[in-house]
C-alpha cells in the first residue's frame, strides 16, 4: 500500500480512496444503528455491506496489480483466496451453529483471530520494508505487534474458561503481580528498541512478539470466569486498536477507521460492564472480583429456609396477576427455553395482564445478550425494559417471576463485605410475590448464596420436574397449565 499522494495518482486509486471512505462511513452508520434493539439486525447489515465492499475492492487492487506485474505472485494470490474460502466456510458454519450461551466464546476465538491477523500484518510491514523502515512505520507496526498479541494469546485463554475447559480452569499463577510486570516491562523494552535500533528489526520484532505473547497469558490467566465476559470486551478493544495500528502502518483507512471503532467501542463497552458491576474496571482486570473475595463470602450463607411451590399455583398466581414482571438470566439461555417464556407472555398478556421483562446491563454472559435472546423469540422490544427503568415497577407488579438469573437479584449487593456488594441489582425483592425458576440451589458466578431464595415472599419452582432435560420442564409446565387455566 503506498502513499496517499501515489494511491490518488491514478483513477483506480481514486476509486480504492472513495470506496474505502464508502466502507468507513458504513462502518460508523452501522454501529450508530447498533445502539438500540430496534436497528440492531439493520446495522449489522449496513456494516457487513461495507466490509463486502472494502474486501472487494482491496482484490480488485490485487489483481490489477497482479496483472501489470505479470502475476508474479500468483501462488500467494491462490494461497490467500484458499484461505479466505476456509475461513468464510468456518465462520458462516460456526456462526449458524454457535448457541447464544455460547457466543462469548466465539466472540473470543473472533478476538484471537483479528489480534493475530493484526499482528501478522504488522509484522510483514516491517519485515518487508525496503530498506530502513521510518519512525512513523516502526511506531505504528510495533503496536499492531505487541497489542495483537496480546489479544491473541489473552483471547485463547478466556474462551477456554468460558468454555469450561477444565485444564485451562485450573491453570493457577502464583505471583500473578511479577509475571505481569516482568512480561509486560519486556515487552515495552523490546518495543523501544525495535524503533531504536530499526537495523535488528527481526530481532527485537520476534522477541516483542514473544514477550507480548507471555504477557496475554500472564494477563488473562489469574482472572475469574464471572469477570471473562469483562476481560472478552477489553480484547475486542485491543483488537480493534491493534487492527488501527496496522491500518496506520500500511496507509489503509478501511482498516484506520474500522480498528478505531471497534477499540473505542471495546473500551466504552468495558467501563460499561464494570459500572454494571459496580467494580472498578482496574479492580477487574487485576482479578479481585470472583477470586479471593467470592471465596471468602462462599460458605457464608442466608439464614432461613427456601419455600417450594409448583407449576399449579405458579400458573394460579400468574393468570390473577395484574402486572408480571419476568426476570430472565444466563440459567434460561442455558436452558434455550426463550420461546416457551414469549408464548406465556402473549397467553398473560391476551388475558388482560400486563407483562414486562427486567434487563440487567451483565444478564447472561455478554451486554445484550438476553435483549437478542428474547428478541429471536418475537418478545416486543418495548417490553424490554432496563434497570433503571424497571426498579421503581416492582412494587407495583403481583408476581416477579425470576427464570434462571442469580447474582443479579440479590439482595446481599446491598449490604457491605459481600463479593457483590455495591452491584446494582435488580429490586425483585420488593414484588409483592417472587417466584424463582432454577434448576439446582448453587450459587452464582459470585460464589455465594442469593439471598433472595430466602425472603418471605419468595417461592422456588424446581425447574427440572422428572429427568433433567436441555430446556425449562416448568417454563413448559407453567405455559401449558396457564393455558389450560385461560381456557
Amino acid at each position: 500500500m503506498g502513499t496517499m499522494a501515489e494511491m490518488l495518482s491514478t483513477p483506480l486509486g481514486v476509486i480504492e480512496w472513495f470506496v474505502y471512505l464508502l466502507a468507513a462511513v458504513m462502518f460508523v452508520i452501522g454501529l450508530h444503528l447498533m445502539n438500540s434493539p430496534k436497528t440492531a439486525r439493520k446495522g449489522n447489515m449496513v456494516s457487513a455491506v461495507g466490509m463486502i465492499l472494502a474486501v472487494v475492492m482491496a482484490f480488485i487492487v490485487l489483481f490489477a496489480g497482479e496483472i501489470s506485474n505479470g502475476f508474479q505472485h500468483g501462488v500467494a494470490v491462490v494461497l490467500l483466496i484458499a484461505g479466505i474460502i476456509i475461513g468464510a466456510v468456518a465462520g458462516v458454519v460456526s456462526a449458524k451453529k454457535v448457541k447464544m450461551t455460547d457466543m462469548p466464546q466465539l466472540v473470543s476465538v473472533f478476538n484471537t483471530v483479528g489480534g493475530g491477523a493484526a499482528a501478522l500484518v504488522a509484522l510483514n510491514d516491517i519485515l518487508t520494508s525496503e530498506g530502513t523502515p521510518s519512525i512513523v512505520v516502526l511506531i505504528t507496526a510495533g503496536l499492531g505487534i505487541m497489542i495483537g498479541s496480546v489479544t491473541f494469546s489473552g483471547s485463547l485463554i478466556a474462551a477456554g474458561k468460558l468454555q469450561g475447559i477444565k485444564w485451562v480452569k485450573k491453570l493457577n499463577l502464583p505471583g500473578k503481580g511479577f509475571w505481569n510486570i516482568l512480561f509486560a516491562v519486556l515487552t515495552v523494552v523490546s518495543f523501544v528498541m525495535l524503533c531504536v535500533q530499526p537495523g535488528q528489526r527481526l530481532l527485537w520484532s520476534v522477541l516483542t512478539t514473544v514477550f507480548a505473547l507471555c504477557y496475554g497469558l500472564v494477563f488473562v490467566i489469574p482472572i475469574g470466569g464471572a469477570d471473562m465476559p469483562v476481560v472478552i470486551s477489553v480484547l475486542n478493544a485491543c483488537t480493534g486498536t491493534a487492527v488501527a495500528m496496522s491500518g496506520l502502518a500500511i496507509n489503509n483507512i478501511a482498516l484506520i477507521v474500522a480498528g478505531a471503532l471497534v477499540g473505542a467501542a471495546g473500551v466504552t463497552l468495558s467501563i460499561a460492564m464494570s459500572k454494571a458491576m459496580n467494580r472498578p474496571l482496574l479492580s477487574v482486570l487485576a482479578g479481585g472480583f470472583g477470586g479471593a473475595n467470592a471465596a471468602a463470602g462462599a460458605g457464608e450463607g442466608p439464614e432461613g429456609s427456601m419455600k417450594e411451590t409448583s407449576a399449579d399455583d405458579l400458573a394460579v398466581q400468574l393468570v390473577y396477576a395484574e402486572k408480571v414482571i419476568f426476570v430472565p438470566g444466563f440459567g434460561l439461555a442455558q436452558a434455550q427455553a426463550q420461546r416457551e417464556l414469549a408464548d406465556l407472555g402473549v397467553l398473560l398478556k391476551n388475558h388482560g395482564v400486563e407483562v414486562s421483562y427486567a434487563i440487567h446491563p451483565v444478564a447472561g454472559r455478554m451486554p445484550g445478550h438476553m435483549n437478542v435472546l428474547l428478541a429471536e423469540a418475537n418478545v416486543p422490544y418495548e417490553e424490554l425494559v432496563d434497570l433503571d427503568d424497571i426498579n421503581p415497577q416492582f412494587p407495583q407488579a403481583n408476581v416477579a417471576l425470576v427464570v434462571g438469573a442469580n447474582d443479579v437479584t440479590n439482595p446481599a449487593a446491598r449490604k457491605p463485605g459481600t463479593p457483590v456488594s455495591g452491584m446494582p441489582i435488580l429490586d425483585v425483592d420488593k414484588a409483592q410475590n417472587v417466584v424463582v425458576m432454577k434448576r439446582g440451589r448453587g450459587t452464582g458466578y459470585a460464589g455465594i448464596q442469593n439471598e433472595l431464595y430466602f425472603e418471605d415472599n419468595t417461592q422456588m419452582l424446581s425447574a427440572t420436574q422428572g429427568k433433567p432435560a436441555g430446556r425449562y420442564r416448568g417454563s413448559q409446565g407453567a405455559h401449558q397449565l396457564t393455558a389450560e387455566t385461560l381456557r
